[in-house]
């Protein structure tokens, strides 16, 4: 017979111990059970409106914790590139970087003295019987060349660089009041910053030490000893540009300016004849006004004056529109040799001659700055021919 927990048909014989024995090796132990993804319903729960007999036990699965060890390699790591950025800042402080300050601007000025008497005659004339009846008038004898890029500066910076070298050398040899001694307000405006100070120093306290001449800056001749005509300034000359290196632009500007000049009346007052539409001095155009009048007596001259000047422009003074002068070295007359020339341009008049005994020479045993006696002679042909004195 079978007992009441039995199949009615028994055991089954190949399967010793019942059917159940299949099973009896799995262990569903805790851990398990709460591994489950899926957990079943109670039986209270399934009274309720729950379709499924299961749920999911929400949330993802846990990741494994990190080993120990590996918690101490990243600690020390971190510590590691800590003191490496230290060390770093230690050894390499950060710096602000910095511009590149403007050289102060060296000067000469090299006097030419004539052989002879200064021819004089009306201002006209003498332009037609000098070398200067081919150049130009004015600020139209400064010529820009063609504008070129370079390795590091666009066609536009270039333009900007010769613009800009064009305006300062108008200004400071063309115009009417700078010409008559005046402040030169408009050549200090496009002074680079770094070399306002000298730049000051020099109209102020001028000095023959080859940094603070004025005329190193500006043609200027003395209001209370020179009258210039009203004919204008003739210029020829020429500019050329090149790169430095990446960071600077250089133009170098070399000209030659003939102005007519007579004696300034005996205490004569200045009298300002401002009109910027009209033409003196300084040439036609640009803006320039009519100069500074300072009455004259006798017959004019012609003082001639050739300047090369190296003028700088770094990315900075391009968008500023603003110049270093670098260097300016001038070769002026007919000029006596011993003459201070720092501070104003000092011409021989019509008729006058050279002293004999014209310079001081240079002494190579004296202590201090150099005091080189540069002279030169005054070519012949360099004078007007065919004129007489009036």
């Amino acid at each position: 017979m079978t007992g009441p927990g039995d199949p009615p048909e028994g055991t089954p014989e190949s399967a010793p111990g019942g059917g159940d024995d299949e099973y009896r090796s799995v262990v569903f132990d805790e851990s398990f059970v709460r591994a489950a993804p899926l957990q079943e319903f109670s039986a209270q729960e399934r009274i309720g409106d729950h379709t499924p007999a299961v749920r999911s036990r929400g949330g993802p699965r846990r990741r494994e914790r990190g080993s120990p060890q590996q918690a101490v390699i990243l600690v020390l790591l971190i510590a590691v590139a800590f003191a490496t950025a230290v060390y770093m800042g230690i050894q390499r402080p950060y710096q602000k970087p910095t511009t590149r300050a403007a050289e102060p601007l060296r000067s000469t000025l090299v006097p030419l003295t004539p052989r002879g008497e200064v021819p004089g005659g009306a201002a006209a004339d003498l332009y037609a019987s000098s070398p200067a009846r081919k150049f130009r008038i004015g600020a139209e004898g400064i010529t820009l060349p063609a504008v070129e890029r370079t390795a590091h500066f666009s066609d536009d910076q270039v333009r900007e660089a010769l613009g800009t070298a064009k305006e300062f050398l108008v200004h400071s040899a063309l115009d009417a009041d700078t010409l008559a001694g005046g402040d030169a307000r408009a050549v200090r405006m496009l002074i680079d910053p770094d070399q306002l100070g000298q730049f000051d120093a020099s109209l102020s306290r001028p000095a023959d030490d080859g940094r603070h001449a004025a005329t190193g800056w500006v043609m200027r001749f003395d209001p209370e000893r020179v009258s210039l005509a009203k004919e204008p300034v003739r210029v020829r000359g020429s500019m050329r540009v090149t790169e430095v290196n990446s960071t600077a632009l250089e133009v170098v500007a070399d000209h030659t300016y003939v102005y007519a000049v007579r004696r300034a009346a005996a205490h004569a007052p200045r009298t300002d004849t401002t009109d910027t539409t009209a033409t003196g001095s300084a040439g036609t155009g640009e803006g320039l006004a009519e100069p500074v009048t300072v009455p004259g007596t006798g017959p004019h001259s012609l003082f001639t004056v050739r300047r090369e000047a190296r003028l700088r422009f770094d990315r900075e003074d391009l968008r500023d529109h603003h110049v270093e002068v670098v260097e300016s070295a001038l070769q002026a007359g007919p000029q006596a040799c011993a003459t201070d020339a720092a501070a104003y341009l000092r011409p021989l008049f019509a008729g006058q001659r050279a002293p004999a005994d014209a310079s001081a020479g240079t002494n190579p045993y004296a202590t201090g700055r150099p005091t080189d006696s540069l002279c030169g002679v005054l070519a012949p042909d360099a004078q007007p021919s065919g004129t007489g004195r009036r």
